[in-house]
């Protein structure tokens, strides 16, 4: 089994074309599929206490870990359609927030923040 996004990329091309199903994997159907399953993965999380999130029990969390299957499967599914780097895309936002959050202003804050275009930084 693979555990690198490349990998699973790949096999999940290989299912989809084996199924053909690559007809049915446009970008749009595949950002609504991944919609519906990240709905799925709060839904199973909706109700817990916060501690209970952190500590869902085997039941739950093979539950959890399901719907994370799902949620990450549409994801690479969609960035390989697109032809998206997904780890180089999680860099830029993780560049551009350590851009737009300084640390000594935003430590231990949930604020966003101001909205600035994209060139910005």
């Amino acid at each position: 089994m693979t555990t690198d996004l490349d990998g699973l990329a790949e096999r999940l091309r290989a299912f989809a074309r084996a199924r053909d199903w690559e007809q049915f994997h446009t970008p749009k159907n595949l950002a609504m599929a991944l919609a519906g399953e990240v709905g799925e993965l709060v839904a199973e999380l909706q109700w817990l206490t916060p501690d209970e999130s952190r500590d869902p029990g085997p039941e739950t969390l093979s539950r959890i870990t399901a719907e994370l299957g799902d949620v990450t499967a549409y994801l690479v599914r969609l960035a390989d359609v697109l032809g998206v780097d997904l780890v180089a895309a999680a860099h830029a936002k993780l560049d551009a927030g350590e851009r737009r959050y300084d640390p000594a202003r935003y430590r231990g804050s949930a604020r966003k923040a101001p909205h600035l275009p994209p060139d910005a930084f």
